[in-house]
């Protein structure tokens, strides 16, 4: 069986509402969030996923991804893995789009990047460590992250350049499934938050 990736974005947060770059800033779940985890959560534990058994399953270290793991049942199978963290947004932490347009304008941080930060290259080259692991053996994987960490993996999974990532969109709670076609990388799910209006 070729190995395939399930990204499950974190649950809602007062920074992810309102547009702000959260990257290390610990900001917790709102009680929306909190909800949309346990209804993921009960996603993955009906057909066709099942509980997921045998996936291995690991999220990043930073508190909105660790309880949306833990809400959704699978806290204790998971492993934190500090390259699941969010995009280090340096002197951006915290500001909205329109504050960074604002001082920078046409500024577009997939081919800009951010300053004080984390560089794209650095970014790319994290997204490519969880690449490789998932393709390291024959087994799903699951994890636990953020919006932009998990659209670079999607980018990188399918052998394309880090600003690809600016075209698939990822909203908070939504499940997705990277896995292949006619043996080539492909997307199977993206951004589905079905559980959230079941």
């Amino acid at each position: 069986m070729a190995p395939r990736i399930l990204l499950a974005r974190h649950g809602q947060t007062e920074w992810s509402l309102s547009g702000k770059h959260t990257g290390r800033t610990d900001v917790p779940l709102l009680e929306e969030g909190r909800r949309g985890a346990k209804l993921l959560g009960e996603r993955l534990h009906r057909a066709p996923y099942d509980g997921l058994s045998g996936v291995e399953v690991r999220t990043s270290p930073l508190s909105r991804a660790r309880e949306t793991c833990e809400l959704a049942g699978f806290g204790e199978r998971a492993q934190t893995w500090d390259t699941l963290m969010e995009w280090h947004y340096g002197a951006y932490e915290g500001m909205t789009p329109a504050e960074i347009q604002a001082v920078r304008p046409g500024w577009l941080i997939w081919r800009d990047g951010v300053p004080e930060g984390e560089t794209l290259a650095e970014v790319t080259a994290r997204a490519d460590e969880v690449v490789a692991w998932a393709r390291s053996a024959d087994r799903d994987v699951l994890v636990f992250a953020h919006g932009h960490i998990l659209r670079s993996i999607g980018a990188r999974w399918l052998g394309l350049p880090l600003d690809f990532a600016a075209r698939i969109r990822l909203n908070p709670t939504s499940l997705s499934v990277l896995g292949w076609a006619y043996g080539e990388p492909a997307v199977e799910t993206w951004n589905d938050q079905g559980h959230l209006t079941a």
